[in-house]
C-alpha cells in the first residue's frame, strides 16, 4: 500500500504536536516518558521531531496521559485545517 504523501499544513500540524509534547515533558527522560505510555524512546523521538506527523489516535492518547494534558489541548494546540470550515459554509 502507497502512502498519500502529507500535505504542508499536516506536516506543520505534526511539528506543532511534537513541540507540545516535548514542552510537557520537560526534564522528565524520553526513556521513561516513553515506557509509561507502552512507547518506544525512537517512537516518541519521531513523533516529537515531527518525523511520525500522524500517530495513531491511541498513541497521542497515551501520551497524554501519561504526560497530564487533555486530548482538547492536544486538538487546540494543533488546530483546525485552515480550509474545514470552507465546505461547510459552501
Amino acid at each position: 500500500m502507497v502512502r498519500t504523501p502529507l500535505t504542508p499544513w499536516e506536516r506543520q500540524r505534526g511539528e506543532r504536536l511534537g513541540a507540545l509534547l516535548r514542552a510537557a515533558r520537560g526534564k522528565r527522560s524520553m526513556v521513561a516518558v516513553a515506557a509509561d505510555a507502552g512507547l518506544s524512546p525512537e517512537t516518541l523521538r519521531k513523533i516529537e521531531t515531527g518525523r511520525a506527523p500522524t500517530p495513531a489516535f491511541f498513541t497521542v492518547a497515551a501520551l497524554a496521559s501519561v504526560l497530564g494534558i487533555s486530548l482538547d489541548d492536544i486538538a487546540a494546540a494543533c488546530g483546525e485545517h485552515p480550509e474545514a470550515g470552507q465546505a461547510l459554509s459552501a
